[in-house]
């Protein structure tokens, strides 16, 4: 009897957003079922990777509540599970930032972008782990230390570090981040998951977006799952089918009366095929893109190389890009990363935020005061610098890290030096595209000999989105995703 209902239990965790949607649309499972069996995952997993700092219980009946729901058979994401990083408003949920700093009062209100997941049938099983602030490429603060499912004496990144471990280990099939200089790609990269952060407005940022370097995105395991929860961000359902043939495609009504047929016959359009579809870009790939000191993974370059070496097979037009990121864009980067901080510190009470929290806030005022922010040096790779360091490229493959994820430890006790070259030397790679707004993606391919995930980061200009989800369609069609050890179904 037990053995059965351990089947039963797990019959839909594990499973993907479009296959629990579809199941909840045509009336297979009951969005209850989903929402208790992903509640039971939690349960049995979360000790060992500490993930979320608040599981909702309250989940079920909301998921019972879904159920009533009159277009339950239209909604997108019926009955899906998803998780939201703990600095994005949930309603009745405080929403703490990682820091015992910030206030316990809960939300009035969600989010936009929590809204419309709901909206679209989604249902908020829990608030994940982050960095405090969300300020470091680690996961660790004052509610836990955020461990990487492949390995739990490694960091699962940062800052999005919750959220990418929720989904790493089958936890929910969805997540919501954000991503200010890397803090979607990082952690999925680190976790093995595919994450996209968006080109400017096309998703509504999140209330402290940084000076607009900062955007909100999905995380999950599969191009398809993560086309569709862009899409639901984005409110525009030409994405939900862009990962098959690198497009934004509007939507085909169910039923369409055919033309040559009579007044009381329809047309039902038949199921696309499965797979990712051919489609022809230029593509460049550089496995060392970056300035001399900062050394990239031996393993990481080779997988920019095999990546690239995938798509010529798919047909794209592939070349090798030997230049390195321009020298005055690293600090300029961390320039911006450092007064950034100081400013979300502001009307938190001090002697309540984590030592490397106030020691990059001081960092940062200092770097203001003296007129060194980054800004001229920002708005040169914004105006130009990118669009010419990229040339004639549709899409650029680099390295989503620079070498493998830290051990996790509690970093947010330690001050500004530690923190800064750890995280500099492991994850550099991510911030320029933040700082010119442009659209990237994090996409798992291999395994390093140490046992942890090896992705690669998708790069695109403004409105290249369909690009990149397309592509990392065809990159998984050739390197299918893996659940980390202990953690399939």
């Amino acid at each position: 009897m037990r053995e059965n209902l351990q089947t039963r239990i797990m019959l839909w965790a594990g499973r993907s957003a479009i296959e629990i949607a579809t199941a909840v649309r045509h009336g297979d499972v009951k969005a209850t079922t989903v929402v208790e069996e992903h509640l039971h995952a939690i349960s049995e997993r979360d000790t060992r990777v500490g993930a979320f700092r608040a599981v909702r219980e309250q989940a079920v009946d909301e998921a019972r509540e879904l159920q009533r729901r009159r277009d339950l058979p239209d909604l997108p994401l019926a009955g899906v599970p998803v998780a939201v990083k703990d600095n994005l408003e949930v309603a009745g949920e405080a929403t703490r930032g990682g820091s015992a700093a910030t206030s316990d009062a809960p939300a009035a209100e969600d989010h936009v972008t929590v809204a419309r997941l709901r909206a679209a049938g989604a249902v908020v099983i829990g608030v994940t782990n982050l960095p405090e602030l969300g300020l470091v490429a680690f996961g660790d603060s004052a509610y836990g230390v955020v461990r990487n499912p492949w390995n739990p004496a490694r960091t699962a990144g940062g800052s999005s570090a919750g959220s990418a471990a929720a989904v790493a280990a089958g936890m929910v099939p969805i997540a919501l981040g954000n991503d200010g200089m890397g803090s979607l790609r990082i952690p999925a990269a680190c976790c093995g998951v595919l994450a996209i952060k968006p080109g400017a407005d096309l998703v509504p940022p999140p209330t402290d977006d940084w000076d607009r370097l900062t955007e909100n995105g999905p995380i999950a395991t599969t191009a398809a799952d993560l086309s569709l929860a862009l899409s639901v961000l984005a409110a525009d359902p030409s994405l939900a089918e862009a990962w098959r043939g690198g497009r934004r495609v509007e939507p085909v009504p169910r039923m369409l009366r055919s033309v040559w047929a009579d007044d009381d016959e329809v047309w039902e359009p038949q199921p696309p095929p499965a797979g990712p579809e051919p489609f022809d870009l230029r593509v460049a790939y550089a496995p060392q893109p970056l300035p001399p000191g900062l050394p990239v993974d031996k393993e990481f370059r080779a997988a920019v190389r095999g990546a690239a070496e995938t798509l010529r097979l798919a047909g794209h037009t592939v070349v090798e890009h030997d230049g390195t990121l321009p020298a005055w864009l690293g600090p300029a980067t961390v320039a911006t990363w450092l007064v950034r901080a100081a400013e979300s510190v502001e009307g938190l009470d001090r002697w309540r935020l984590e030592r490397r929290t106030r020691a990059l806030a001081r960092a940062g005022r200092v770097l203001a005061a003296l007129k060194l922010d980054g800004a001229r040096s920002r708005a040169r790779w914004h105006g130009y610098g990118a669009d010419q360091w990229l040339g004639d490229a549709d899409v650029l493959i680099m390295p989503a890290l620079a070498a493998v994820a830290p051990r996790a430890e509690r970093y947010g006790r330690r001050g500004l030096l530690r923190n800064a070259q750890t995280n500099i030397r492991y994850a550099p790679a991510t911030g320029p595209w933040n700082m010119c707004g442009w659209p990237a993606m994090a996409v798992p391919l291999a395994t390093h000999s140490c046992g942890l995930p090896i992705a690669v980061q998708l790069v695109a200009p403004p409105g290249g989105e369909p690009h990149l989800l397309g592509l990392a369609a065809q990159l998984q069609s050739a390197h299918p995703p893996l659940r980390p050890p202990g953690f399939t179904y």
